[in-house]
């Protein structure tokens, strides 16, 4: 049997998949691991957990699939996007992560727009402009406040890209991921000679860049000894974990888009061509299917959002030793409320903002509260802030006359029939469900499957196994009162956006 797994390196935890060449599931495995946070908006990650991570679940799931070491051969990886993992010429870590939801770099990302030129001659080079989130700031973050790390600076790898160098030892990326770094020339799927130069960083600081399913290395013996796996096993370019939950969508073709509720939100759509928003407010980046591109929308705190209600203010409804499941009956609760919460709203900043005002200094509200509104009116109110959040990305897409004629839903929150309904009430759409939901780990066991030549491309995969199993439509009452909240929600950034910056300033 040809088995292929899928790796997905996530903000929480590593999810690995055993995927069979029909597209079945045969085993899968999670392992979790923290984040740090030393100041406000800081976000932080020792990439040694992820490796562990990745050894624990890759072998637990070559157990559970009964699979023999020769039986496995390929892997795709997708990660969390942005994150910097500093190398010194030892390839020890210099310090820890600094992930994609950071936001200490606002000073860089002024001073990649000055280097650059402008914001709009830095979307010209590299199809986005500066945002906290990137990997370029980040770098130069590193030269500014700690020059001693700086001096040691061998290397810059992404999440993902870290364990295909542990896997393969290779330093080598892929054209999605890479896109994210704000250093890729996105047009000409190559690093951008020009913005390094201008920035002053040596080319020799990055990876080898890749189509997402081409092989990139296969596994040293060391590797393979640590997985039970062998050297023929090849490791494919893979996705940033964006990309890689639209290929799990199959969101391969025009028109389709993927609508994601994991810790942070994304709206992402194909193109066959590269069209960059003139304005930045949605990110264009190189699809993980060849020679493509995508546009995409994130809301930085989605399902986060709700994750932090839970944890931290819903902390008694998960019982004793933590076994009631407090989402569920949250949700149940927030059913029975009316759609707009009676006239409670919440602004989801929780991590600042990316899309669209790309605004560091953003922070979450409740706006509305009054003696009637209660935990379940906080619930939905939550769910219903995400989703207009998302909605703006959609906005957007509609101004540039971008065609979205289905919503794929996808993420933790696509399990919920009550979001997938939200969703559609709020979009004004159609919202599909479909029968892969493993996500960004599916994404790129297509393409670990593809890259071992069991298809041809990545569109032959997802159409082989890929289907449409429920499909939810908007419903006209939820919807008119949706239609005449948005609004309202998109006054309340711009008459608090000044607020913010003072609040911040508090916290310093």
């Amino acid at each position: 049997m040809n088995i292929y797994l899928g790796i997905d390196i996530g903000t929480s935890g590593t999810k690995t998949i055993a995927m069979a060449e029909d597209g079945s599931i045969l085993a899968e495995a999670s392992a979790s691991y923290p984040a740090e946070h030393p100041k406000p908006l800081w976000s932080e990650q020792d990439p040694e957990h992820w490796w562990k991570a990745t050894v624990k679940t890759v072998k637990k799931v070559v157990q559970l699939a009964k699979a023999k070491p020769e039986d496995v051969k390929a892997i795709g990886l997708s990660g969390q996007m942005h994150g910097s993992v500093f190398l010194d010429k030892n390839d020890q870590v210099i310090r820890p992560a600094l992930l994609w939801n950071d936001q200490r770099t606002a000073a860089e990302c002024e001073e990649i727009e000055s280097r650059a030129g402008g914001r709009k001659k830095l979307i010209k080079m590299v199809a986005n402009p500066a945002l906290t989130g990137f990997t370029a700031p980040k770098i130069l973050w590193l030269r500014n406040n700690e020059p001693k790390n700086f001096e040691r600076l061998k290397k810059v790898l992404l999440p993902k890209d870290d364990i295909r160098r542990r896997l393969t030892g290779e330093y080598a990326t892929e054209v999605s991921d890479a896109s994210g770094m704000l250093l890729l020339d996105v047009a000409k799927r190559a690093w951008s000679t020009e913005l390094l130069s201008k920035l002053q960083l040596d080319s020799d600081l990055l990876g080898k860049v890749y189509e997402s399913e081409d092989v990139t290395g296969n596994l040293t013996k060391q590797a393979a000894k640590q997985l039970g796996l062998t050297t023929d096993c090849v490791v494919v370019g893979g996705a940033g974990d964006c990309a890689a939950n639209a290929l799990g969508n199959g969101v391969v073709k025009k028109g389709i888009l993927a609508s994601s509720l994991g810790t942070s939100g994304v709206m992402f759509v194909h193109s066959d061509e590269m069209a960059a928003d003139p304005e930045g407010r949605l990110h264009t980046f190189c699809h993980a299917v060849r020679g493509k591109w995508h546009m995409m929308g994130v809301t930085l705190c989605a399902a986060g959002t709700l994750e932090w209600f839970v944890q931290k203010l819903c902390a008694e409804m998960r019982g004793p030793r933590g076994k009631s499941d407090p989402y569920t009956a949250l949700m149940k609760a927030a059913e029975a409320i009316p759609a707009g919460s009676e006239g409670l709203m919440v602004l989801p900043y929780l991590a600042g903002e990316r899309t669209p005002h790309a605004d560091p200094d953003a922070r979450g509200c409740f706006i509305g509260i009054t003696l009637k509104h209660e935990r379940a009116h906080l619930t939905r109110a939550i769910m219903e802030g995400v989703t207009y959040s998302l909605r703006e990305s959609l906005e957007v897409l509609d101004q540039m006359n971008i065609p979205v004629r289905q919503v794929r839903a996808g993420g933790g929150g696509a399990k919920s029939a009550f979001w997938r309904q939200m969703q559609a009430d709020v979009f004004g759409k159609k919202v599909v469900k479909l029968n892969a939901e493993q996500g960004p780990a599916f994404g790129v066991a297509l393409l670990a499957a593809t890259g071992a030549g069991a298809y041809k491309n990545i569109q032959e995969a997802c159409a082989a196994t890929i289907s449409e199993v429920a499909e939810t439509k908007p419903d006209r009452a939820a919807k008119k009162v949706y239609d005449k909240a948005f609004p309202v929600y998109q006054d309340l950034y711009q008459s608090l956006k000044a607020d913010f910056k003072k609040l911040g300033s508090l916290s310093d």
